[in-house]
């Protein structure tokens, strides 16, 4: 049987098995035929067919997913099969690289799921791709997405390289120029000072600055004329201009020649107008980088191998081969590796990383513990139970990732001019060029030429269209440090202007774990343990919050719940059932009232309850009133300091409860809260938000159940705490990671910063374009006889950007 009649062959290169009659090469060696899975491998194959024949094949083997426990060692990473992520067909024992793609092979056994990169620009993020480019509205190279570690920027590394080549080669046309000052200097004739001009400045132009005359091309092609249509012009007109002065001399007209009637050459301008801007995209790309350092130091947080614990054995293992129900131990000293629970053992660990705050948190059994956060002297065993891109730290960094990308209004003016800026520069040159050459002193083309490329070269719509996404990407990212997550720029804007802080009591101002306080059964009809029996059976079947608390205080008390059936809930009220063959109602005043059942006895023991700020419910058996429960809600230790420094920013406090309002205002006067609104029904909530904005009030909500979501999604700002419920969180537009108010105060002072920042920002971007393109048109020669060099415009154009970046940085040290 030939070669070309066999149904598989192996690739000689990558070893590969191919099948010949749809290989895609074909070579002949010594009489043999070898067949190919790609060119790539074939060309390998023709260069030095020696190095790839002779070599054992071998077979492939089949995976073996068990891991060997109880004392036998695991398998050897020699006896793996492992795989190319981007070329699965490639298999070997062993780790290695790709003979295809290059890149590192691992364990076929785990192939995590990978999303690939998409880019998009910083100042336009409607623009997605999925590879690296630039941007076909403003020119700006793309940049990923999402936030990664990984630290290779291809488009810095190119711009660099051609900035360190035009420096070296603008370097000897700027020393040229400087000697043609002194009278000693004229020992080189003007033909060969040109040609040497010309030689020098032509790679620099043409090689150094090539982007920029690609992106001047595109924003014609694509109707979006841009910073680089206007470099390109500025630039170009140079350097063509030159070079027909210099292969062409006599087509240049006298009325741009000098008074020795030599042809002007502006090489140096073009050359050094081009290094300049590469340096300018050289510092911005490297200001760029940094606003997403935040992000980037948060991901860093994860270790990259936990210490898995097995059937009595431990070993290490990488952190992203962690499944949900691992147990894992955390020694002292070392990050968690992934969200979980503490099953065993206690610690103090160091959240700051995700709430902002220092003091190490007290972990004991059954406490949560957060991916990347420090833990301290003790050990324990945990239970994962969120890995991977369901992590806290995932989600945050995927959060503020998108939040980056989102537009504030504030941006609205700065696009408006940015979109008629370069049609109006460019008709700004042209003027330029008629006044000069018919008014202006002779020469009067040539000063007509300088001072045209001098406007189109200083104009900057970047910084325009820079000032504000630069300011949201760090202000965000310096947000989430401080355990403050923005969901979108708009928001950020929006809470600037926030007069109004509505909150919710239980679980925002409290800690949201009642405690059952007092059972205070009426005398003579029922006792406090039956009494307690009977509540207890009826709220295993409820849901609400305090169910849990009077479950607990019945385990406390050693009393086993009823048994309870035809279980009904009221909603607003309470609940009602028949528990042990009684007929039992437990709830609010309301819900007893409804059935007509007398609560005179138990009103003033109710109040005082109530005015120590306990939750007060009733309890009614067949028909009469049995008692009363109290259950008290702690507040958080950090809730009057977050009051105070609310109230130091002059925002004023409402707290919305279902409570009785002697409860509310017994709360509302402990912590200062200027305003209640007390018996509020769940569904009410939003009302009482439309009702403030009603008057004109800029209204936040702060809250943290499911029953807190509509208000959070009426409110101009909705705050969830992240303690609380996904479905709050996902109504929100900020979070709070540690579910302290605390974090208001934070995130009103992020967004004055910000905003104060993006204003800033705007103000320097403005007055720059509207000084600098007059005074290089020429509005100063009148007066004082001073003209714009356009290198000195590239200067400046170079750095307005580099400054609305730099300005932007400010906010990732912002005290907040």
């Amino acid at each position: 049987m030939s070669v070309s009649e066999k149904e598989s062959v192996q690739d000689p290169v990558c070893g590969m098995h191919v099948d010949p009659k749809s290989a895609k090469g074909h070579a002949s060696y010594a009489g043999t035929e070898y067949y190919f899975c790609c060119p790539h491998c074939q060309t390998r194959f023709e260069q030095n067919p020696s190095q790839y024949l002779g070599r054992e094949t071998r077979p492939l083997a089949s995976v073996n997913n068990s891991v060997q426990i109880g004392g036998a060692p695991a398998a050897s990473p020699k006896s793996i099969e492992y795989t190319c992520p981007m070329d699965p067909e490639v298999r070997q024992l062993g780790p290695g690289v790709c003979p295809k793609c290059g890149m590192a092979l691992e364990p076929a056994s785990f192939q995590p799921p990978s999303r690939p990169i998409e880019y998009t620009c910083p100042m336009h993020p409607q623009i997605v791709r999925s590879e690296p480019g630039s941007c076909p509205i403003c020119g700006m190279a793309l940049e990923p997405r999402e936030i990664t570690l990984e630290e290779s920027n291809p488009e810095l590394i190119n711009m660099q390289r051609r900035f360190w080549v035009s420096a070296a080669l603008t370097t000897p046309l700027l020393l040229m120029m400087v000697l043609s000052f002194f009278p000693s200097a004229h020992w080189l004739s003007n033909i060969s000072r040109g040609w040497i001009e010309f030689a020098l400045a032509t790679p620099v132009v043409l090689w150094g600055g090539w982007p920029f005359f690609e992106r001047g091309w595109a924003s014609v092609i694509n109707r979006h004329l841009n910073m680089f249509t206007l470099i390109a012009l500025g630039t170009g007109a140079s350097y063509l201009f030159s070079v027909v002065a210099v292969l062409f001399p006599a087509a240049i007209p006298d009325s741009f020649r000098s008074s020795m009637s030599e042809a002007p050459l502006y090489f140096e301008p073009a050359a050094v107008i081009t290094t300049l801007v590469l340096l300018g995209q050289v510092l911005e790309l490297r200001a760029r980088s940094q606003t997403s350092t935040a992000l980037k130091s948060m991901l860093s947080l994860a270790p990259k191998i936990a210490r898995l614990v097995e059937r009595g054995n431990e070993r290490d293992i990488a952190v992203d081969q962690i499944q949900v129900g691992n147990i894992l131990r955390v020694r002292p000293g070392e990050k968690v590796p992934v969200d979980g629970v503490v099953s065993d053992g206690s610690s103090s660990i160091d959240e700051s990383m995700i709430s902002g705050e220092s003091i190490p948190v007290e972990k004991t059994r059954g406490s949560r513990v957060t991916g990347g956060t420090v833990n301290g002297t003790g050990s324990f065993l945990m239970r994962a139970d969120r890995v991977g891109s369901d992590t806290l730290l995932s989600q945050i960094v995927r959060l503020v990732s998108e939040a980056q990308r989102t537009r504030a209004p504030i941006q609205r003016l700065a696009d408006v001019v940015a979109s008629w800026f370069v049609p109006v520069v460019v008709l700004t040159a042209i003027l330029t060029f008629i006044v000069w050459s018919i008014w202006g002193p002779e020469p009067r083309l040539g000063h007509a030429f300088v001072n045209a490329v001098a406007v189109l070269i200083i104009a900057c719509p970047c910084a325009l269209g820079l000032a504000t996404p630069m300011s949201i990407m760090v202000g965000t990212g310096r947000g989430a440090t401080a355990g403050v997550l923005i969901r979108d720029a708009e928001a950020l804007e929006r809470l600037e202007k926030m007069q109004t802080l509505v909150v919710d009591k239980t679980g925002t101002l409290t800690e949201g774990k009642p405690r059952l306080v007092n059972v205070i059964p009426v005398p003579g009809f029922v006792n406090e343990r039956e009494l307690l029996q009977l509540v207890a059976g009826l709220e295993q079947a409820s849901e609400h919050p305090l169910a849990q608390a009077i479950l607990s205080g019945a385990k406390e008390r050693d009393i086993s719940p009823g048994l309870a059936r035809d279980f009904e809930s009221i909603t607003g009220k309470g609940i009602r059932g028949i528990v042990n063959g009684r007929n039992v109602l437990f709830g609010n005043r309301a819900l007893l009232e409804d059935f007509e059942i007398s609560l005179d006895s138990q009103l003033s023991t109710a109040e005082d309850l109530r005015a120590r700020g306990q939750t007060v419910m009733f309890i009614a058996i067949d028909g009469k009133a049995a008692g009363l429960l109290g259950v008290a809600d702690p507040l958080k230790a950090s809730t009057p300091e977050a009051v105070a420094l609310l109230h130091k920013e002059h925002v004023r406090i409402i707290m919305l409860t279902g409570d009785s309002r002697t409860t509310a205002v017994a709360v509302a006067n402990k912590l200062g809260i200027d305003e209640v609104e007390a018996d509020v029904l769940p569904g009410q909530k939003a009302e009482t938000v439309k009702k403030l904005q009603a008057h004109g009030d800029v209204v936040a909500m702060a809250g943290d159940g499911v029953n807190d979501a509509p208000a959070l999604a009426q409110a101009d700002v909705g705050i969830a705490m992240g303690t609380g419920t996904d479905v709050a969180m996902e109504s929100a537009s900020v979070t709070l990671v540690r579910g302290d108010l605390r974090g208001v105060a934070r995130a009103l002072r992020l967004s004055r910063a910000t905003m104060r920042n993006i204003r800033q920002n705007l103000f320097f971007a403005f007055v720059y374009n509207i000084l600098g393109v007059p005074i290089a048109a020429g509005i100063l020669y009148p007066f004082f006889g001073l003209l714009l060099s356009p290198m000195i415009a590239s200067a400046a154009m170079t750095f307005s950007s580099v400054s609305v970046i730099s300005n932007a940085l400010r906010l990732s040290k912002v005290q907040i």
